[in-house]
C-alpha cells in the first residue's frame, strides 16, 4: 500500500514528515510513503485541488479552508477520526490552530505545526551591545530601530501580517468582520503608517526577505542588527548547531499597554479526496498528530508541532532553548485570518500593494482606497 504526500521545502516542513514517515514504515513494512515539497511561496499560493489530483496528504496552510469547503477536494475528517482523538486535538490546541483548520462544521485538515509572529534575538550581539536590552513596548522597539540593531521581514506577506498585527491590537482583533471593510479608516491609517515608520529605520535589503531571510540576518556574525519585534517564528534556529549565531525567541511587545496580536499561520496535516487508502493515511495522520509522535519524533527531527503537549514538554524546550516556553503567549493570542474561497487572491495581491507604498508611496488615503476596493471585490 502506497501514499504520496507533498509539505514545504525547509527543514521545519520536510525531515519531521519524513522521519514520522520512516517510523511508520517501520512499523508497517507493507506501506511505502513518500513526501515531494514546494516552496514557502507554493505553500501559501499554489492551488491545492492541483494537489489534491496528485497527491494523497497534503500539508497546507489555513487560508485554503474556504476553497476546500467549496470545492470538496479535502476528505471531512471527523467522518473518519474518532471523537476522543478529534476532541484531543482540540483541547491541545496551541492558540486557534485547531480551529484554523474548522470550516462550515468541518474539520478539513489537523494543526501539526503551529507558528505565528513572534520577536526573535540573537543572543550573542545583543550581549556584545552594551547599550542593549530586549525591548518591552512597541517604542522600545521604534528605539532600537533607530539605532540600526532591527531587522524584519520586508516582503508583501511580511509587511501585510504586521499590518495586521497593530490592526487587530488595536481593535481586539475586529477586523475583517464589517461587510466590505477591512477595519475602520482610522485605524487603517494609524497601523500603515506606524509600519512605514518601522521600515523608515531599516536597510532596504529587508524589501527581499521572507522570515528566514531574517533569521539568517540576524544569525550572521557580520551583520549588526539583533533583533526582530515580529515575524513567523522558527524554532530551528533555536536549536544547537542550526545557525552560526544562536537566536532566541521571546513573546512579542506591548503596544499601548496590550500584547500585540500577532497573526496565526502554522500548517495543517489534509487528506485529498481522491486518496485510494483513505484507511492508511487516517492511521498515518493519527500517528503524526498524535501527542507521543509530536512531543518526539516529530519536534526531533526539526519539526515545530502543533500539539499543546510538545509545547509545554520539558524536552521539546531543552532542545530548543525554550523556544517553545517562550512563545506560547503569543501563539495563544494570535489572531485567526479570514478563510473564505478568495481571501488568498486578496492577500497576494494586498502585500505587495503595501510594501510598494512603503518603499515609495505617499498617500496613505489612496492606498487604504484601494485596500478596501480590493477586499470587496475579493469576497464576490
Amino acid at each position: 500500500m502506497n501514499l504520496k504526500g507533498i509539505t514545504w521545502a525547509h527543514t521545519r516542513g520536510k525531515l519531521p514528515v519524513l522521519a514520522t514517515a520512516q517510523r511508520y514504515m517501520e512499523l508497517h513494512p507493507e506501506v511505502t510513503i513518500s513526501w515531494d515539497a514546494r516552496s514557502l511561496k507554493e505553500f501559501g499560493d499554489a492551488p491545492i485541488d492541483k494537489l489534491a489530483h496528485k497527491y494523497d496528504l497534503i500539508i497546507l496552510d489555513h487560508p485554503w479552508m474556504g476553497f476546500a469547503n467549496d470545492t470538496k477536494v479535502l476528505l471531512p475528517l471527523e467522518n473518519y477520526l474518532d471523537a476522543p482523538f478529534l476532541e484531543d486535538q482540540k483541547i491541545n490546541s496551541v492558540g486557534k490552530s485547531f480551529e484554523s483548520y474548522l470550516y462550515n462544521g468541518h474539520q478539513f485538515a489537523l494543526a501539526i505545526d503551529a507558528a505565528c509572529p513572534i520577536a526573535f534575538y540573537s543572543a550573542d550581539k545583543l550581549a556584545a551591545d552594551a547599550d542593549a536590552k530586549v525591548p518591552a513596548t512597541w517604542a522600545d522597539v521604534i528605539a532600537l530601530a533607530q539605532r540600526g540593531k532591527v531587522y524584519c521581514g520586508g516582503n508583501g506577506t511580511s509587511i501585510l501580517m504586521q499590518f495586521y498585527m497593530l490592526m487587530a491590537t488595536k481593535t481586539d482583533a475586529q477586523i475583517f468582520t464589517i461587510a466590505d471593510e477591512i477595519a475602520p479608516y482610522d485605524i487603517m491609517k494609524e497601523s500603515l503608517i506606524e509600519v512605514k515608520e518601522l521600515f523608515s529605520y531599516l536597510p532596504d535589503s529587508v524589501f527581499s526577505k521572507n522570515p528566514i531571510g531574517v533569521y539568517e540576518v540576524l544569525a550572521d556574525p557580520a551583520t549588526e542588527q539583533y533583533y526582530c519585534p515580529c515575524d513567523f517564528g522558527y524554532s530551528n534556529y533555536s536549536r544547537r548547531g542550526y545557525s552560526t549565531s544562536k537566536i532566541i525567541a521571546t513573546d512579542v511587545v506591548t503596544y499601548n499597554g496590550n500584547m500585540l496580536k500577532t497573526t496565526l499561520g502554522g500548517a495543517g496535516f489534509a487528506i485529498s479526496a481522491k486518496c485510494k487508502n483513505i484507511d492508511l493515511a487516517i492511521d498515518y495522520l493519527k500517528f503524526t498528530a498524535s501527542a507521543a509522535t509530536q512531543k518526539t519524533i516529530y519536534s526531533e527531527s526539526g519539526g515545530q508541532p502543533g500539539h499543546r503537549a510538545a509545547w509545554l514538554d520539558a524536552a521539546t524546550n531543552s532542545i530548543t532553548s525554550n523556544f517553545f516556553a517562550n512563545t506560547l503567549k503569543t501563539l495563544d493570542n494570535a489572531y485567526l485570518r479570514p478563510r473564505y474561497n478568495g481571501y488568498l487572491g486578496f492577500q497576494e495581491t494586498a502585500g505587495p500593494m503595501i510594501r510598494e507604498w512603503i518603499m515609495k508611496g505617499t498617500n496613505v488615503d489612496k492606498l487604504i482606497s484601494k485596500l478596501q476596493h480590493l477586499y470587496a471585490q475579493s469576497k464576490n
